[in-house]
């Protein structure tokens, strides 16, 4: 079984678009629509279930917004609890609002089949990279990864994107060495979780993704000062 991991916060304005494009992929495979709420307050969850409602899909939440890291761990915890197979099933994380390469995402399955615990869509591989996004924006990210991956030795050079393929098995593995899967509530949850999957030997890879940002409908509800502040605060917990 494909678990389709979306963390979903007002995105009223992208549901149609999601739903054309998660709708068409992967014909073949057993897949299922895994939507976290992390507490919209515009006509999101009303419109997702409109329009999924031919397909197997669920929607979590409790209506308060906490973070996309709680709306991740969230997921993720359904997912242990319901999935069919910890050793052969998948999950597939991505933004709500489009801006993933929806087209890379056979490749990424033909490369998590190959044996590898977690697939990243990567801006930064070679091939990769920005359709448009501002330069402070750049500049901050790219000063953070290399920040982290010298400081924790992460050969990836992506850190933040929400586009992923996780094997369960190496969820699974992530629970049980800690007091959570992801307790970090913003952005920096999936910096958290990539270091977690480190310490459990994961074996990783990237394959490159052009970050689709003009298919966006609204604002991205990254926040870069707050972001920011917290892989500095990331940083010094961890480094104690």
């Amino acid at each position: 079984m494909i678990y389709i991991l979306v963390p979903i916060f007002n995105e009223e304005g992208n549901v149609a678009n999601l739903h054309r494009e998660l709708s068409s992929v992967l014909p073949n495979e057993e897949k299922m629509f895994v939507f976290s709420d992390d507490g919209s307050s515009d006509k999101t969850i009303e419109l997702l279930k409109s329009h999924f409602v031919n397909t197997n899909f669920t929607v979590l939440g409790d209506g308060v917004n906490r973070g996309p890291g709680y709306a991740f761990n969230t997921g993720f915890e359904w997912v242990l609890a319901n999935c069919k197979s910890v050793e052969k099933d998948i999950v597939i994380t991505m933004e709500a609002d489009c801006t993933s390469d929806i087209g890379i995402l056979p490749h990424m399955l033909g490369i998590n089949k190959m044996g590898y615990d977690l697939v990243l869509a990567s801006v930064y591989a070679q091939g990769g990279g920005f359709d448009s996004t501002s330069f402070i924006r750049k500049f901050l990210s790219a000063i953070a990864n290399l920040m982290f991956r010298f400081l924790f030795d992460i050969k990836v050079l992506t850190l933040s994107s929400f586009y992923r393929v996780y094997s369960v098995s190496l969820l699974q593995k992530i629970k049980q060495n800690n007091s959570a899967i992801i307790t970090e509530y913003g952005f920096i949850c999936m910096l958290e979780i990539l270091v977690k999957a480190i310490k459990q030997d994961a074996k990783m890879i990237e394959v490159p993704m052009m970050l689709k940002s003009t298919k966006r409908v609204g604002k991205s509800k990254l926040k870069v000062f707050k972001t920011t502040m917290a892989y500095f605060r990331f940083l010094l917990l961890k480094k104690k």
